[in-house]
């Protein structure tokens, strides 16, 4: 299965990325010409144009790469990691901690460890 995999990607990718750009200019189109023309009046757009809008819409607003950063990732992310480093000893707290000043820059911007331990788990509404 492997080999037949590995040979026809030249085939199949470019095949799946057509697909993908058809089936979104579709989407986009249909949705423009549904909503736009009734709500603000303005005309309608084909298949070319509503493929343009989307990779407009890509370079302005990014692709998709997620709340990382400033934000501190998904909330389930971090429950996870909570959790985790409660279950952790001292000395794994420790490791841990410098093993993260050493990737990320000795905590200047990163998170406060301690704070971890004093956080109270929170009811899910």
């Amino acid at each position: 299965m492997k080999p037949f995999l590995y040979r026809g990607r030249f085939i199949f990718i470019p095949i799946a990325i057509a697909a993908f750009v058809a089936l979104t200019g579709f989407v986009v189109m249909n949705l423009w010409n549904w909503l736009i023309p009734a709500i603000f009046h303005l005309g309608f757009i084909d298949f070319w144009q509503a493929v343009g809008l989307f990779v407009l819409s890509k370079i302005l607003f990014g692709f998709g790469k997620g709340g990382r950063g400033m934000h501190g990732g998904a909330p389930w992310m971090r429950h996870r990691m909570e959790e985790r480093f409660k279950n952790m000893t001292p000395e794994e707290k420790e490791q841990f901690k410098e093993k993260m000043r050493q990737r990320c820059g000795h905590g200047k911007w990163g998170r406060n460890w301690d704070d971890f331990a004093a956080e109270t788990p929170k009811e899910q509404v």
